[in-house]
Order: structure tokens, then sequence, then C-alpha cells
């Protein structure tokens, strides 16, 4: 939490951590809205609220329905839904992204940031990472990867003029994602190039008109974090936004890689918050560090339970599943007060099983769940994606622990368990908290990023740990981070409650 000082008040970066990348934001009021990337996830694009930037609630997902989110039930892991574009123009809410699947790019829209939004209405652009933006006539402008403008109508999808050719950065591999703002007499064209990975960076360049000539700035990047040592990494795909008072801000994505060479960040790309300063009509930022000054005065909005007991009549807006959610593999009402799941796949480590979880969002974290198997094989995972998962589950009597890295799958561990629910958890330490165990080779966690360890019931000791770097991006290649679900990989089981948050300083001692 923030901490007040004698000359204002501080916050911690990312400001929402986890699984979280390509953020865009925009204001309406005293209000903040922003959006992420979710890929091969249903539902799509998280969208969460803030009143001073900092304290940030999920409102919902843009794309709750099938209709808006068609995915192939064999669409690849990091393929789905790229980074949106989040604007408001003439009282509603517009909203542009890729669906790399299926259809390209489309603009859905909203009367209410929670929504309901409107089915997808595509538009006939080639790339990625499209944004939005009008002019003082009313003209539509979408920018996209490569870099190239188009004036567009955005209720019909209808390219009007272009696409034409813009800015493409500074020789860079990769110019994307771009966002066109208008700061007074002249429109900024912000971009990523380098890469999403340590080489990322931020560029700008500005022109009198969306249609150019563009003009860099005279020192670009104008942030970037590639080449040091920094603990923030990956810096890039930033969107601005300017509070009431007239102070700009800057949200991005970035990493927190840990563990020996290359590094791991296993949490994903995340989304940091950062300071903008405006010097002779250049945009000046950074570097983007863990703890920064907060703008304004802090608004905290009520912060969202680490635990969901299920009793609502509809999930969390936090719980998502790979490419779809199909209704009869899941009921809150069957066993009211439980979340009931239906087997629609026999394994984890193919696409169409019935798996639902949350992004895990702390490096030191514990996730609990209370299960009665009931008559299935079920369990508490953490998922990368197919080929990269641990998991903890419970069938015929015996809970087990399976790592599957790869080509590989092997049960690590196994233990009966008596009828009835039992209770797993996973936690996850930096693996320097670790000594080997006896027997165990001294290698086998150094330099990891973090190890996880597997519990069943009341029994302090795990019945397995786990080297953590296997579930990274660094092993497993793609654009998400780690999520942590529930799952059912045969007949039916239900599950009492869910928990996931931070270890408190009892359990990390």
């Amino acid at each position: 939490m923030p901490e007040p000082t004698t000359t204002g008040w501080y916050y911690d970066n990312p400001v929402i951590p986890g699984f979280h990348p390509d953020p865009s934001v925009c204001r309406v009021g005293e209000d903040y809205y922003l959006v992420c990337s979710s890929f091969e996830y249903f539902p799509g694009v998280p969208i969460f609220h803030s009143r001073d930037l900092v304290h940030w609630r999920q409102i919902g997902n843009v794309l709750d329905r099938p209709s808006q989110l068609p995915l192939p039930p064999d669409a690849s892991a990091s393929d789905g839904v790229y980074a949106p574009t989040i604007r408001h123009h003439d009282g509603r809410f517009w909203l542009i992204t890729t669906n790399v699947s299926s259809g390209g790019n489309f603009i859905v829209t909203a009367d209410e940031p929670a929504g309901p939004w409107s089915d997808p209405v595509w538009i006939d652009l080639p790339g990625i990472d499209p944004d939005l933006a009008w002019d003082e006539d009313g003209n539509c402008w979408c920018a996209f990867q490569g870099v190239g403008v188009a004036r567009i109508d955005p209720e019909t999808g209808k390219v009007l003029e272009g696409p034409l050719p813009a800015w493409s950065g500074t020789g860079l591999q990769w110019p994307e994602a771009p966002h066109l703002h208008r700061v007074g007499e002249w429109w900024y064209l912000v971009i990523a190039e380098g890469g999403t990975e340590r080489g990322h960076t931020v560029a700008v360049a500005r022109a009198r008109s969306p249609r150019g000539p563009w003009e860099a700035a005279p020192v670009n990047p104008v942030l970037t974090h590639r080449g040091t040592d920094h603990p923030v990494q990956s810096t890039g795909h930033a969107d601005l936004v300017s509070t009431p008072d007239g102070e700009w801000w800057m949200v991005l994505l970035a990493t927190r890689p840990r563990g020996y060479s290359p590094g791991f960040h296993v949490l994903g790309r995340e989304t940091f918050l950062t300071p903008v300063r405006w010097e002779d009509g250049w945009p000046r930022v950074g570097p983007v560090n863990l703890r920064e000054r907060a703008p304004g005065r802090p608004r905290p909005l009520e912060e969202a339970p680490r635990r969901d007991d299920f009793d609502a009549t509809e999930l969390d807006p936090r719980w998502i599943s790979p490419r779809s959610r199909p209704d009869d593999s899941w009921s809150l009402t069957r066993r009211p007060g439980w979340l009931t799941l239906h087997a629609t796949g026999s394994s984890l480590d193919h696409p169409g099983c019935t798996f639902v979880g949350w992004r895990q969002q702390y490096p030191e974290s514990r996730t609990v769940v209370r299960l009665d198997p009931e008559s299935g094989r079920a369990g508490l995972s953490v998922r990368l994606d197919e080929a990269h998962h641990y998991d903890v589950e419970v069938a015929d009597g015996r809970a087990s622990v399976i790592a599957r890295i790869g080509p590989l799958r092997q049960s690590t561990a196994t233990r009966p368990v008596p009828p009835g629910p039992v209770t797993l958890a996973i936690t996850t330490r930096p693996a320097r908290e670790r000594p080997p165990a006896d027997g165990e080779p001294s290698g086998l966690h150094v330099g990891a990023p973090d190890f996880l360890a597997f519990h069943v019931g009341d029994d302090p000791e795990p019945l397995a740990e786990l080297d953590g770097r296997y579930l990274s991006t660094e092993v497993a290649t793609g654009f998400t981070g780690r999520v942590v679900g529930v799952y059912v990989t045969a007949g039916t089981a239900s599950f009492d409650w869910f928990e996931h948050g931070p270890l408190d300083a009892q359990e990390h001692s």
C-alpha cells in the first residue's frame, strides 16, 4: 500500500501486478479506465477502474461473450487477443484490438465501461496493435503496427483514407504499439520498438496532422532499460494520460526478472506507472522505478477480495479459461456456495479441458482451495500453457503432484487422502530460501526465480517442491504469465472456496 510522507505519497510498481501486458488508458472526468491484452484466455480484455492511477479494481471483461471473441478450439497459446486501445469519445467508450486467431482488427463500444460491450465491427486494415484518435473535425484515425495510419468510419469499419505510411521509429525491430495523442498544436505518435523482450523501448515523433510529416524526438528512445541492471526490465508498449490538474503520466508494460542469467519473469509482463514531464515540446520519461512519487492525493478503491467463496450468482471477472468456457462445464447453482466443474477434456496437456483460474499476482504467493473430488479427477494447477504446468490433483483416493515441462510429463509424488473434501495449497518462494534436501543435487534450484511447494491437507511438509524456472516465458516462450486455478479432467468435482494472495510475514519467514 502507498505510504504517506511529509512531501506527498508514494506507490509501489507494478500498479497492476501479474499477467497484465499492453496497457491502454483513458480518463473520463476524474475516473480512469485501463485495459490489457488477454491472448488465448476467455473472457477477454480485462477492464479496470481507478480514481488516482495507482489503485485499480477490475470491473469486468470487455469481450465476455463467444460472439465477441471467436477463438478456434486449437488456437495456439499466446494467440488470441492482442494489444487493445480504449478511448472515450462523444459520450461512448471505444475499444479497438486484434484477434490474431480469427478475424483481425475490430472495434467494440459501450455506454458504460463495465459493459455490456457491442459485438465486433471488423476493420480491413493490416497489422496488430490498432489505436483510435479523433481530430478537431471529428475524423477518426486508426494507427497500427508498422507504423501506418488510416482515416476510418468507426461505426462501420470502412477505411475512408489510406492507409498512409507514418513514422516507423529509429530502425529497431518491431515498430508497434502506436498511440496518437493530440497535445496542444501537435500530434504525438508514441510507439514501441526493439521487441517486447529486454531490448524494448518507447520512442516518440510529432506532426501537425495525423497525415504527417513526422518529426522524431531529438532524443529517442524516450524510455528504455535495455543494457542496465535495473530490477525493472522490458519497458515499453506505453500509453499517455493526463490528470484533471494537467499532470501527465504513462502506463506501460515491464517485467521483474529474477534468478540467474538470463533472468526469468514468471508473472508475465505487468502494468507499471511512471510520471511524464514535458521539455521543449517533448515528453521525458524514466527510469521506471519500483517505488514512485504518486499523482495528486490517494483515492483508493475498495480492494478486491483475495478469496472467492462462490456465493455470487456469477463468476468474479478475474476468472479466466483457455479459449472458451462452455456453459455446461461449470455451475454455481448445482451445489450452492460451491463452484462445480464438469470435465470437457481428459488432460491439461491438450486444449479443451475445464480450467478456471486467476492470474498469479504475487512473486511470493499462497494459493489454497477446498476441493470435493466427488466422482472426478480434479485439482489445483499453475499454468503457463499446455506444455508447461504444475498440478496437485486428487483422484481415486490419492493426491499427486504432476509436472509437465515441454515433452516430459512426470508424477513427482503421491499419497493417499481420505474420502470427501480436501484442502490443496501451492506456495511460491524465492529459490534462495530453500537449501537442498538430503540426497538432492545442490544445483537443483541454483539461479531459479522461485520454487513451488505443493501441500495436501494440514500437513506442513510439502508433498513436492519444483523449480519455478520451467513456468516462465524464458523457457516456455510466448507472451503470457502464470495463471493459477482449478480444473477437472474426469467426471465432476466441486470447490468450496479459492484464495490467492501474498505470503504474510510469518508464512514467508
